[in-house]
């Protein structure tokens, strides 16, 4: 059994920043890619930002140099630093974790809203 726990989600004003945290415990060898996705009301789940265990990210266009995504392979923790916040970033974020099994199995945390107020 593997389980995400999130954490950091609140309320700020536009232009504002939060960090975002999601560790990964349980039943865990080793996790390859980590990754942080969101869902507004009525949208889609996109994603948002990815990181490999060596490091490699990719971004949303969205955010691109606004957001950082950063991880802790001893942790098993990935983070997402969130800077000059828009009220188009309000949204329940995810963290999306895929364990070195075979086949792959993936893992969803539960979601912490963000809400950025104008």
């Amino acid at each position: 059994q593997v389980q995400l726990v999130e954490s950091g989600g609140g309320l700020v004003q536009a232009g504002g920043s939060l960090r975002l945290s999601c560790a990964a415990s349980g039943s865990i060898f080793r996790i390859n890619d980590m990754a942080w996705f969101r869902q507004a009301p009525g949208k889609q789940r996109e994603l948002v930002a990815k990181i490999t265990r060596n490091g490699w990210t990719n971004y949303a266009v969205a955010v691109k140099g606004r957001f950082a995504i950063s991880r802790d392979n001893a942790r098993n923790t990935v983070y997402l630093q969130m800077n000059s916040l828009k009220p188009d970033d309000t949204a329940v974020y995810y963290c999306n974790a895929e364990l070195d099994t075979v086949p792959i199995r993936a893992y969803w945390g539960q979601g912490t809203q963000v809400t950025v107020s104008s």
